[in-house]
């Protein structure tokens, strides 16, 4: 009876340095990339490539022509990671770096490398630092990638600090500061000024608004959403407040002193932040509910200008619903009218008068 055969293996590292040394190498390359905005040339091979990866056994002509293959564009992904895509593919291991290893995880989860992609995400939580912070919970939120999105906004409640809007008001002790936010020598508020930051979209934004443990005041998160509006509005060559809109309803104003509040509400004048709203908006949506109205029992309508130009309401002041709300709180001198709001505390709150009575602990 024949003995069963039994696999031996050789040594992995000359077998691995072999094949890196392919990588990009026109020898017997059957296949060629131009990629990224750069347009630079890569070389590969088809077979290796098609074998490794679904997406590029779908991408690539299973019969090459003869001569000069005919360039495979892929303008999205920079050379750089495209290149640590192909060493992955080639030698199962890639040496990523912090400048670029969200580009490559982009191409691993768009080329369906799971274990290129795990490699990338344990690579960021090692990396991630106030400058990247911002750029991979954009990226978890674009990509759905649950853990990295936690991970990426713990980060960030735990590296931005508290510094007071009005020290007049309050001067934080050491102690306070180390109460309140658990790295008290960090630069106050670097992640909110990062680049990164302002431009998160919205969706991605959100969740950190959301958050109860944010080592920042309210003050200071008002003004960091403003610049953020700012330059979406810029971008997207759309109004601050329309910018804002998704956002804003999760700042928690009542928290806000009535002198901040009084300032925030003149700002908003000036510059609309806030979601504004007038009596005339909601006269003109009365209007168009019972124009509709009309028109479906087959009665004339009057329309919606025509019932405007007829009613006195033009020129009548601007109500601001949540800076109103926030009023109401304080001339209550109670917590009830802001609990429906989201209203409170965060772990950067820094202390004023009112919240006394507010009543509204620190969850």
């Amino acid at each position: 009876m024949e003995t069963p055969g039994l696999v031996v293996h050789g040594e992995a590292e000359p077998f691995s340095t072999a094949l890196r040394s392919l990588v990009n190498n026109r020898l017997y390359s059957d296949v060629r990339f131009v990629v990224g905005q750069e347009r630079q040339e890569v070389f590969a091979h088809r077979c290796l490539l098609a074998c490794r990866c679904n997406f590029f056994q779908r991408l690539l002509d299973p019969e090459p022509g003869p001569g000069v293959p005919i360039p495979v564009v892929l303008s999205t992904v920079p050379a750089e990671a495209f290149l640590a895509v192909l060493e992955f593919l080639y030698t199962n291991s890639v040496k990523l770096h912090r400048r670029s290893v969200l580009e490559v995880l982009t191409a691993a989860v768009e080329y369906g490398l799971e274990e290129l992609r795990e490699l990338c995400l344990e690579f960021v939580v090692k990396v991630l630092d106030v400058e990247l912070v911002c750029e991979a919970l954009q990226m978890a939120v674009t990509f759905g990638l649950g853990p990295l999105q936690e991970r990426c906004i713990a980060f960030i409640e735990t590296h931005s600090q508290v510094q007071p809007s009005h020290p007049r008001a309050y001067t934080p002790t050491p102690t306070d500061l180390i109460l309140l936010c658990p790295d008290p020598f960090s630069d106050p508020q670097e992640v909110l000024r990062t680049r990164s930051f302002l431009e998160l979209s919205a969706p991605a934004l959100l969740p950190l608004l959301r958050s109860d443990k944010l080592c920042v005041d309210e003050a200071d998160l008002v003004r960091a959403a403003r610049s953020w509006a700012r330059v979406g509005a810029a971008v997207l060559e759309r109004p601050v407040a329309e910018v804002a809109a998704p956002v804003v309803r999760e700042l928690r104003l009542a928290l806000l002193a009535p002198a901040e509040l009084s300032a925030l509400e003149e700002q908003n004048r000036q510059e609309p932040l806030i979601p504004v709203r007038t009596r005339e908006s909601r006269l003109r949506s009365t209007q168009q509910r019972g124009g509709k109205a009309r028109v479906a029992q087959g009665l004339p309508g009057e329309g919606v200008t025509g019932a405007l130009r007829s009613s006195t309401v033009t020129g009548l002041l601007l109500q601001v619903e949540q800076i109103v709300e926030a009023w109401k709180c304080h001339a209550l001198r109670r917590g009830d009218a802001a609990r429906g709001s989201s209203c409170r505390r965060r772990r950067g709150t820094l202390p004023r008068e009112h919240h006394s009575f507010l009543d509204l602990p620190f969850k």
